[in-house]
C-alpha cells in the first residue's frame, strides 16, 4: 500500500523506531495519528516535525482494552476513516533468567507486546476491512523467532506477535488488508529506560562491536517495506543474518546468543 494520502494510526509513537516511523509516514504524504503512552513525548514529536494537521497525537495505555476501543472511535470520527496500522509500541524485561522474573513483570512485557497489539488490531481491523487499500503492520523482534536468554519472556511475547500476524496474513490473503510483520534487530532507541530495565551483570564486557541500526533507518526499511506489501520486514543486517543462521542451524545460532548474552545474565 502506498501511504501517500492514507491515514495512518502507529503506536509507540512517542520515540525511537516509532517516532521516526511517523516522520517517515509525513515525509511521503500520509496523514497520521501518533499514539503512545506518554504524552509528553508526543507534545515533543509534534513540536520537532512541525507537521500540522498532518499530524494528529493521542496518549493511551494500550493495555487498557477500554481506552484502544475509545481510541479508535476518536480516529474514525475525527479522520474519517483509517488506512493503515503500524503497532510499533513495545517494552523489554530485565535481563534475568525465567527463574528470577516476577509474576508482576511478566503480566507487564505480555500485556503491553502481545495483548496491546492484539486490542489494537481487533479495533481497528473492522475499520481496516472496508478500505479499498488497507495495511496492517505488527513490530515483533529478532527474539521472536530466536532465543535470547535473559529476554525469554520479552521473545515470547514477541513470538507470539510473530503467530498472530502471520496468522492474520493467512486470514486476510483474499480481502484488501495487507499485513507485515517486521524483525528488528539491534537498534539504536531507548527501549531499555522506556522499560524501566537496568542493564545488569558484566557491563564492562565490550559490546560496542554489536552494528546498532539508526532508528530512522529501521524506519525507512519499514515504510518501504509497507509499501512493497513485503508479509516479513527484517531491519538490520543482524536479524537478515541471524534468521538465516536460525534456520540452517538452530542449535548453533541459539549457543552463540546464549555466549554472546552471558555477560548481561545476573
Amino acid at each position: 500500500m502506498k501511504v501517500a494520502g492514507k491515514v495512518i494510526v502507529v503506536t509507540g509513537a512517542g520515540g525511537g523506531i516509532g517516532g521516526e516511523i511517523v516522520a517517515a509516514l509525513l515525509a511521503r504524504g500520509a496523514k497520521v495519528l501518533a499514539a503512545d503512552l506518554r504524552d509528553e513525548s508526543l507534545h515533543t514529536l509534534k513540536d520537532k516535525l512541525g507537521a500540522g494537521d498532518e499530524l494528529s497525537i493521542y496518549a493511551l495505555n494500550i493495555t487498557d482494552r477500554d481506552a484502544v476501543a475509545a481510541l479508535a472511535e476518536y480516529a474514525i470520527k475525527t479522520l474519517g476513516h483509517v488506512d493503515g496500522l503500524i503497532n510499533c509500541a513495545g517494552i523489554i524485561q530485565p535481563f534475568v533468567k525465567v527463574a528470577d522474573i516476577d509474576y508482576d513483570t511478566i503480566e507487564r512485557v505480555m500485556n503491553v507486546n502481545f495483548y496491546g497489539t492484539l486490542y489494537m488490531t481487533k479495533a481497528f481491523l473492522p475499520h481496516l476491512l472496508t478500505r479499498p487499500d488497507a495495511h496492517l503492520v505488527n513490530v515483533s523482534s529478532m527474539g521472536g523467532f530466536l532465543p535470547v536468554p535473559g529476554q525469554s519472556i520479552y521473545g515470547a511475547s514477541k513470538a507470539a506477535v510473530k503467530l498472530l500476524t502471520e496468522g492474520l496474513y493467512a486470514e486476510l490473503l483474499h480481502t484488501d488488508v495487507h499485513v507485515s510483520v517486521v524483525f528488528p534487530g539491534a537498534t539504536r532507541t531507548d527501549i531499555t529506560k522506556n522499560s524501566g530495565v537496568a542493564t545488569p551483570g558484566d557491563t564492562s564486557a565490550d559490546t560496542s562491536h554489536i552494528p546498532m541500526l539508526a532508528a530512522d533507518k529501521a524506519a525507512k526499511i519499514i515504510v518501504d517495506g509497507m509499501e512493497a506489501d513485503k508479509p516479513q520486514i527484517f531491519t538490520g543486517e543482524d536479524s537478515v543474518l541471524m534468521n538465516r543462521f536460525y534456520r540452517l542451524s538452530p542449535v548453533r545460532a541459539t549457543k552463540l546468543i546464549a555466549k554472546q548474552m552471558r555477560s548481561l545474565l545476573k
